[in-house]
């Protein structure tokens, strides 16, 4: 996944590649412009990408175009062969939908496909857009579409509870997940609102109600780093694939517990920490297979998991005899950034024959952060 940054300067570096023949069709790839609102420009840049592609001997068609209205965006349009529309008689109302056989019979090797999470009309083939996407990707055509973060399905309740809108057109995270590349349009709130006040976005009468609700200027700022957010951990999980490299743009807090009782009072420092940098939260209780725990102590480690659990973390449960080696796999595995533990409970003896848990976690893990609670030595 690519932030739309990297690509300023190359916008032609894709992946378009001609069909031959009896060749295997290749699934064709896809690539998401999306946005934080209407009016960010996606569409805009994703016909500017398309005419520049054109120009370099790509086969290039709009499988569906959506203005809005919006003057600049139809100019940007023009030059460009539109696959026309299917037309469907609904009531008394004569509807159009895009017509994904029509595009797929037209075998182009790229499609502009607007407006990803749309609704097709009732009696349609497929009830959604994304998946005549998905058809035509089958057939080998590479698709450059448009999205709003708000779309996002797992996303749907955080943005209700930032705008109070609740987002009806939905498409799965997988759509994202799947795509080739997701391309970030990203304008200030000032300038959207400088947009929307110029009459680009809606038509007039439409203005204030929208400054009022969706565009209002804390909604666009909570928007804006979900979008840019929403990409950063894309970038975050293909960097973690690449070479075993880690690369954590986001802190994740581990808490690793044990049979002492100090442990609900490690994960409630764990929590706060959490909270304060606003990051995922673990927990983690190492087996040790070579000795079994009492009742009590089984009951205590029940305790410690549903206490992760109310604080919304994931509470971690493996075996090893070797705790500094378990925690440090564990920390790689979830690029954990940050570790609480508790101030040792050893005797001075078994700290010099053996070294301390924090020595040897200092020495196995690299670019995390440990936290050692002092705690009261409960035996």
């Amino acid at each position: 996944m690519i932030h739309s940054s990297e690509l300023t300067n190359n916008p032609n570096a894709v992946f378009i590649q001609p069909n031959h023949g009896n060749d295997r069709i290749r699934r064709g790839k896809h690539k998401i412009f999306i946005g934080m609102a209407p009016g960010v420009g996606k569409t805009f840049r994703m016909l500017e990408e398309g005419h520049s592609l054109k120009s370099e001997g790509i086969d290039v068609v709009v499988g569906l175009l959506e203005t809005h209205g919006r003057k600049e965006t139809a100019a940007k349009g023009e030059g460009l062969e539109i696959v026309p529309r299917k037309q469907m008689l609904r009531g008394e109302k004569m509807l159009t939908e895009m017509d994904t056989e029509s595009v797929i019979e037209r075998r182009p090797q790229l499609a502009l496909i607007d407006e990803l999470a749309h609704t097709n009309i009732p009696g349609s083939l497929r009830e959604k857009r994304y998946q005549d996407v998905e058809e035509i990707l089958k057939a080998g055509i590479d698709v450059f579409s448009t999205l709003n973060i708000q779309h996002i399905e797992s996303l749907n309740d955080l943005v209700a509870r930032i705008t109070g809108v609740v987002v009806r057109e939905r498409v799965p995270d997988r759509v994202l997940e799947d795509a080739d590349e997701v391309v970030v349009i990203d304008v200030t709130p000032e300038t959207l609102e400088e947009r929307l006040l110029e009459g680009k976005i809606y038509a007039p009468e439409k203005i204030e109600q929208s400054l009022e609700n969706f565009f209002q200027r804390r909604h666009l700022i909570a928007l804006r780093e979900l979008a840019l957010r929403e990409v950063a951990d894309n970038v975050e999980e293909d960097a973690a694939t690449l070479k075993g490299q880690s690369c954590n743009i986001h802190e994740r807090v581990l808490v690793c517990v044990s049979t002492y009782p100090n442990s609900l009072q490690l994960l409630r420092r764990g929590a706060r920490i959490s909270n304060y940098m606003n990051a995922s939260f673990y927990a983690l209780f190492v087996d040790n297979p070579d000795r079994f725990l009492t009742k009590v102590e089984s009951l205590h480690v029940e305790t410690c998991q549903k206490l992760c659990q109310e604080f919304n973390g994931q509470f971690l449960r493996v075996q090893s005899p070797n705790i500094a080696k378990a925690i440090s796999e564990v920390a790689q595995e979830y690029r954990i950034t940050q570790i609480v533990i508790g101030e040792s409970q050893q005797s001075r003896w078994k700290l010099l024959l053996r070294g301390s848990l924090t020595q040897q976690l200092v020495r196995s893990l690299k670019h995390v952060d440990l936290h050692i609670i002092a705690t009261e030595k409960n035996h």
